[in-house]
């Protein structure tokens, strides 16, 4: 399959933790998890057993029936089956772990046996209905993984230079050249209309139809929706209406979560529980207000006040034109050669937040007074880095201007040093101010 950089995260776990923690990775359904560990173990591990939870029933009740018995414990997985383990040289796959919560909590035992490695995987792993009866292990060190980001995708494609000439030309500061822009935007395009998740890069690769990735797409998308409506958390009905409603809302000018535009007459608090589950679901990106910006973002943000990108852009083009996406190709052939008439901006913001937080980062944007004014601006993202702040701006249009930004710089002049605009044309620098194509979002 495809090169996933939490291979990294993997090697580096195997070597320097597997003795002390087990490795919990979630990440939303159908990133592409299971497959990246299940090829991680053939090529570490002399051999490995993969239990998935959602389905092994008996491999539940062996973990809540043997947990005072280790070694009867091995020795039934190992004939279940049908695989021999071996002291420090096989790894023992949780998959789906949420459906097992015992097992989850057994992680402390088996890491204190010490005779195999655990990778656990699975999504809404901390939702409370998951973990309120378990004690969670210390003896976990999690990670998330996302879908395919930029990088990923051009190695989808063969293409293992593109990414480095980015961040050279990013590091230095310098532009790539019309033609190399130009080449390099075309593939961007096409990676956001596809997006990252691997069935349906796979189903692009393999049948070089958008009408095959749309429906691969619509697959997750029905899954998503139906996994918030299934849940048996109070306001799942709720959780089920806000995902489907992000399209619409970044759609607006006002971009924030607003709970009436969902369901008439509600508040923010009716819709916690529901919240709660899709940031745990990891089907949204949640970006939260600052109230007043410094270089410790994290203690002034308003929770009640946040925006809702969809994790993967490519499945948020297909849930706004899901109604009417008739012929798939001739849409997407369209919006590649800017026929189509759009609201990219909703688009492209979605992709910056995606880049930025599969980069680690927090999603913060801000909201101020500008000195000498009671007029509000808006910032899309602010991030902090060695004790200063970065604001950023987002344009999917041609435009030198960007008066917030200007405002920012100047309120909290003694924290920002420079200041990023994400943009469709080439890299260059203006003053303090330099402008990035959003290809390069992913250098940030």
């Amino acid at each position: 399959m495809f090169k996933r950089k939490i291979w990294e995260r993997l090697a580096e776990w195997k070597r320097d933790f597997s003795r002390d923690y087990a490795l919990l990775i979630e990440g939303a359904r159908r990133v592409g998890k299971t497959t990246a560990v299940r090829e991680f173990a053939a090529a570490n591990y002399r051999s490995y057993i993969l239990i998935d939870f959602s389905k092994d029933r008996e491999s539940m009740k062996l973990f809540r029936d043997c947990m005072n018995d280790l070694d009867g414990l091995f020795l039934r997985l190992q004939s279940a089956y049908g695989t021999e383990l071996y002291v420090r040289d096989s790894l023992i796959i949780m998959d789906e772990v949420q459906f097992c919560p015992q097992a989850r909590q057994a992680i402390k035992h088996l890491v204190a046996d010490g005779r195999y490695d655990y990778i656990e995987t699975g999504s809404l792993i901390s939702v409370k209905r998951n973990v309120r009866q378990i004690l969670i292990p210390s003896e976990e060190m999690a990670v998330e993984m996302f879908p395919m980001d930029f990088e990923e995708y051009l190695w989808a494609k063969g293409d293992t230079v593109t990414a480095g000439l980015i961040r050279e030309c990013f590091r230095k500061k310098q532009p790539l050249g019309q033609a190399a822009h130009r080449k390099i935007m075309g593939e961007y395009a096409e990676y956001m209309l596809v997006g990252g998740m691997p069935q349906a890069v796979d189903a692009l690769l393999e049948y070089n139809s958008f009408s095959r990735v749309e429906k691969v797409k619509r697959g997750i998308l029905d899954l998503y929706v139906k996994d918030a409506a299934k849940t048996e958390e109070s306001g799942s009905l709720l959780a089920s209406m806000t995902l489907q409603n992000v399209p619409s809302m970044l759609s607006k000018h006002e971009k924030r979560f607003m709970p009436s535009a969902v369901r008439r007459g509600s508040r923010i608090r009716d819709f916690r529980t529901s919240i709660a589950w899709l940031a745990g679901s990891k089907t949204v990106n949640i970006c939260y207000r600052s109230t007043d910006p410094s270089p410790a973002l994290g203690l002034n943000l308003d929770e009640d006040v946040f925006k809702l990108y969809m994790a993967d852009t490519g499945l948020l083009f297909t849930a706004a034109f899901r109604a009417n996406i008739g012929d798939a190709d001739e849409i997407c052939s369209a919006m590649l050669k800017g026929k189509l008439s759009i609201n990219e901006g909703m688009f492209f913001e979605n992709q910056a937040a995606q880049e930025l937080k599969a980069s680690g980062h927090d999603l913060v944007y801000g909201r101020f007074y500008a000195e000498g004014t009671s007029r509000v601006q808006e910032i899309d993202f602010i991030l902090a880095y060695a004790g200063r702040l970065i604001p950023i701006e987002v344009k999917s249009s041609v435009s030198g201007k960007h008066v917030s930004l200007d405002r920012f710089m100047e309120k909290y002049r003694k924290w920002v040093k420079e200041a990023y605009v994400i943009h469709t044309k080439d890299l260059r620098v203006d003053g303090n101010v330099v402008y990035i194509p959003i290809y390069m979002t992913m250098c940030l």
